[in-house]
C-alpha cells in the first residue's frame, strides 16, 4: 500500500466538495455518517481497498471496519453524555483511527498485518489536518486529541502486558483524556467479528477500571513537582507517588518547530540575554546549504553547549529539534549536567509557512520541507521539566 501522506483529496467518488464546508459541518448535517464523510474525503474512501488478517477481522477490509467502529459508537450509552464536541473529536477520531494501515499493510507468510499503523496514522492525520486547516477546521488543540486518540487506540487491549502497567497508563494521560481513550477502544474491539471479542471487551474495561483507580480518567496524574514527574518518566522503577527533592542548578530551553515557525524572532523578543546556540548560524558561519554535513554542525553546537554545561550556564538550543529521539537525546545530555530543561514550540499555519519560505533568502526545497512535516513528532508534556505551545 502506497501514497503521498501530504495531499488529502476531497471531492472522491465524484461527490461534493468540502471547499466551503469544514469537516465538522459534514458530519453534523449528515448525523455523524462516516460513508457520508468518506464520500467527501478520499482518504477515508480509499481504506476501502485494504486488506486485513480474517481472524481478527473477519467484517472485512479496513473500510468496512471502521463504519462499524463508527456505529458502534454512535451506540455507547455513553454517547449521548458527551458534549457536542467530545462527540465530533471522538467520531473523527474513529473515522481516521486506521487511517495509517494504507501506507503499512502487507502479506508475510500468506497473512495481512499493518505493523506501526498507530504511530503511522497519528502523522498522517497531523499533517493533512495542518494542511487543510480551513476544511477540517480544527484548533491545534482539537487536533492533537485526535491524533493522540489515534496513536494510542490499540493500549486498553494491550496495556496490561506491560512490567509497569501504570507507566503507559500515566503517560498517555499526559496527553488525552482517557474516558475518550476507553470509548474509542471498546467502539474498536466491538466494531469487527473476531474471535473471542467477550476477552476484548473484558481487557478494555479493566483498562478503565485501572484508569480510574490512578484517578487519571479525566486528567492528568498530580505528580508532587515537576522535577519528580520529570524522573518518573525517565527512570525505571520510580513510584508516581514519590516526592523528590529538586536538585536541578540551572535552564536550558530547547526550541522546537518547522523551519521559519519563528524560532529566531521568538528569542530576540523574549530571551532574557541568555546565550543562544543556533544550528542554522552555525551552517552559515561554515557555508553549508542544508541538509549537508548535519552531523558536523550538531557535533560544533554540542561541544558549544557541554562548554556551558559544565559551567552551569543556561542557554538556549536553537533548532528545529522535530522527533522525540532527537529531543530526549539532548535532554538527556543537558539533564545529566544538572539542567532543568524547558522545551517550547513554535506554530504557524501551514500557508504562511510556505509563504516565508519562497521568500527566504536561503529558501528550503520543497520536498524537504514536506518530508520534514511528515517526520513532526510534537513534544509531550512528560518529556521535559515543562513543555509549552505558541500556536499562531
Amino acid at each position: 500500500m502506497s501514497g503521498k501522506w501530504s495531499k488529502l483529496v476531497y471531492n472522491a467518488g465524484g461527490g461534493k466538495s468540502l471547499i466551503n464546508q469544514n469537516i465538522f459541518q459534514v458530519i453534523r448535517d449528515s448525523n455523524f455518517s462516516f460513508s457520508h464523510l468518506s464520500y467527501y474525503c478520499s482518504k477515508l474512501y480509499a481504506l476501502k481497498n485494504v486488506p486485513q488478517n480474517p481472524e481478527y477481522h473477519g467484517e472485512g477490509d479496513v473500510y468496512c471496519h471502521t463504519e462499524l467502529v463508527c456505529e458502534k459508537l454512535l451506540a455507547l450509552s455513553e454517547w449521548k453524555e458527551l458534549t457536542q464536541e467530545e462527540q465530533e473529536l471522538l467520531f473523527l477520531a474513529g473515522a481516521f483511527h486506521d487511517i495509517g494501515k494504507i501506507y503499512c499493510t502487507r502479506q508475510e507468510d500468506g497473512v495481512w498485518s499493518s505493523p506501526k499503523h498507530t504511530i503511522i496514522g497519528e502523522k498522517v492525520f497531523r499533517q493533512i489536518a495542518y494542511k487543510n486547516v480551513e476544511q477540517f477546521g480544527l484548533t491545534f488543540q482539537q487536533r492533537e486529541i485526535i491524533a493522540k486518540l489515534i496513536r494510542y487506540h490499540g493500549l486498553p487491549v494491550w496495556f496490561w502486558t506491560k512490567d509497569r502497567t501504570e507507566f503507559d497508563l500515566l503517560k498517555v494521560a499526559e496527553s488525552i483524556p482517557l474516558r475518550l481513550l476507553y470509548l474509542l477502544s471498546k467502539a474498536d474491539v466491538t466494531g469487527r467479528i473476531a474471535k473471542n471479542p467477550d476477552s476484548l471487551v473484558e481487557q478494555v474495561e479493566l483498562f478503565a477500571d485501572y484508569a480510574q483507580e490512578l484517578d487519571i480518567w479525566q486528567k492528568p496524574f498530580a505528580f508532587a513537582n515537576p522535577y519528580t514527574k520529570y524522573q518518573y518518566f525517565h527512570r525505571e522503577s520510580l513510584w508516581h507517588k514519590a516526592n523528590l527533592c529538586d536538585d536541578t542548578e540551572f535552564d536550558v530551553l530547547l526550541m522546537s518547530g518547522l523551519p521559519l515557525a519563528g524560532k529566531d524572532s521568538w528569542i530576540e523578543q523574549n530571551n532574557t540575554k541568555l546565550p543562544v546556540i543556533s544550528l542554522d548560524e552555525i551552517r552559515e558561519q561554515l557555508r553549508l546549504p542544508p541538509p549537508k554535513n548535519s552531523g558536523k554542525i550538531a557535533q560544533i553546537a554540542t561541544e558549544q553547549a557541554r562548554n556551558f554545561l559544565r559551567k552551569k550556564e543556561s542557554f538556549v538550543w536553537n533548532a528545529t529539534n522535530l522527533t522525540e529521539e532527537t529531543r530526549q537525546r539532548l535532554i538527556n545530555l543537558f539533564a545529566g549536567y544538572g539542567a532543568r530543561v524547558h522545551i517550547l514550540y513554535l506554530e504557524i499555519p501551514y500557508q504562511k509557512l510556505i509563504a516565508r519560505n519562497q521568500k527566504r533568502a536561503r529558501y528550503i526545497p520543497e520536498p524537504i520541507l514536506e518530508d520534514m512535516i511528515k517526520k513532526l513528532e510534537l513534544p509531550a508534556s512528560w518529556e521535559a521539566y515543562t513543555v509549552n505551545f505558541e500556536i499562531e
